[in-house]
């Protein structure tokens, strides 16, 4: 009865694109709320079986109040368990919460290749390491910012020339501008020669992270700096802590939106089948069985929800693709991430608001008297 369905759908337009509109909305809101969750646990997954540490200045947040002696770098490398050590100078536009960080990252370039796995889309390597002004720039950035290769890029006084656009598996690390570590030591009004923000520590396959941090730290217990390590998953947990809490808050919107859903669809089946008492009287008439009509009205509810899901996770994930947004904190990033489980979970959101929706409604068209029904005709 799928053509039935259809035109009683239609006969009733205004009120079925208001339906299908308001679901529309709300699915939209919960993949904006649920992509977040999303870019989390990709930046979770991406580093959870890494073998790196970060060593950070004990007892700072921000990147611009961290500055250990670069020559820490050779007393780390010889500890047993480390394979390589790379000192990264670290500048953001904003340590706090904000929707458009820019954080660059300087470090030697002929040691970028060793630690980052992406793939340049535009310019080339030797533009690169020619110039010490260069920067690679994350395809995330040069999109919000209309950024191409030659182009120039201001951030307060600092001026980087795009010598090319990288992608990433990670999305997060599309949102990072990579320069030269002495670009940024030796930038306008930064006098940071024989500083950086930070180590990043590659170990060994089977070296013990949290060994090795406690190692680190008590090798510069009592030295001019003292150093905080943590393996990468854990330094970004923590500098993101505040934001993580907000993203769990955000939950019980995406509830709420679901909530709306399943109101909106429950509040127009119900005022169709009222509308049609007589309607399903005759149907039943003519050999329509309870079950039939059940089912006749579980599947209308359920197309409602659907149409209405479709086109807010459809919109969804089509403006989360064009905007690359992206929050962040303390210089590290969490992208809004479009994936096919966020389609299938949105998708999975609406046939179940649908079938809960419709279920009341259909329960009592099933079981509804003929006699009394055909009164109203």
């Amino acid at each position: 009865m799928i053509k039935y369905i259809l035109k009683t759908l239609w006969r009733h337009r205004t009120r079925t694109i208001l339906t299908v509109s308001g679901s529309a909305v709300a699915l939209f809101v919960f993949c904006f709320v649920a992509s977040i969750q999303e870019g989390l646990d990709a930046l979770t997954r991406q580093h959870q079986n890494q073998q790196t540490l970060i060593a950070f200045q004990a007892n700072k947040f921000c990147p611009v109040t961290s500055h250990l002696p670069q020559d820490y770098e050779t007393q780390i490398a010889k500890i047993q368990g480390v394979r390589d050590v790379v000192p990264i100078q670290v500048f953001t536009n904003n340590c706090r919460a904000s929707l458009d960080v820019i954080v660059f990252y300087g470090l030697p370039a002929e040691r970028l290749k060793a630690i980052r796995a992406f793939r340049l889309v535009a310019g080339s390597w030797e533009s690169f390491q020619r110039y010490q002004d260069a920067a690679l720039v994350g395809r995330a950035v040069a999109s919000r910012r209309s950024l191409a290769t030659g182009d120039k890029f201001s951030l307060g006084q600092l001026t980087i020339t795009v010598a090319g656009i990288y992608e990433s598996p990670d999305p997060a690390e599309e949102n990072h501008i990579y320069t030269h570590l002495e670009f940024l030591q030796r930038g306008p009004n930064r006098n940071l020669v024989g500083t950086v923000t930070q180590f990043e520590i590659l170990l060994e396959p089977h070296a013990d992270a949290n060994a090795l941090c406690r190692e680190i730290d008590a090798t510069f217990r009592n030295r001019q700096v003292a150093t905080d390590t943590r393996p990468k998953g854990a330094f970004q947990a923590k500098s993101l802590g505040d934001l993580v809490q907000l993203i769990r808050l955000s939950h019980y919107l995406g509830y709420a939106c679901v909530g709306v859903v399943l109101a909106l669809v429950a509040t127009t089946i119900l005022m169709a089948v009222q509308d049609r008492v007589g309607e399903h009287a005759v149907l039943q008439t003519i050999g329509c069985s309870g079950t039939r009509l059940f089912f006749m009205v579980l599947t209308e509810s359920v197309l409602l929800s659907v149409l209405g899901g479709g086109l807010g996770v459809g919109s969804a994930l089509l403006g989360l693709a064009w905007t690359n947004l992206a929050v962040g904190a303390e210089a590290v990033t969490i992208a809004f991430t479009p994936s096919a489980r966020l389609a299938c979970t949105g998708m999975a959101v609406a046939v179940t608001a649908g079938i809960l929706a419709g279920l009341a409604p259909a329960w009592q068209v099933s079981r509804a008297e003929i006699v009394p029904a055909l009164r109203q005709i």
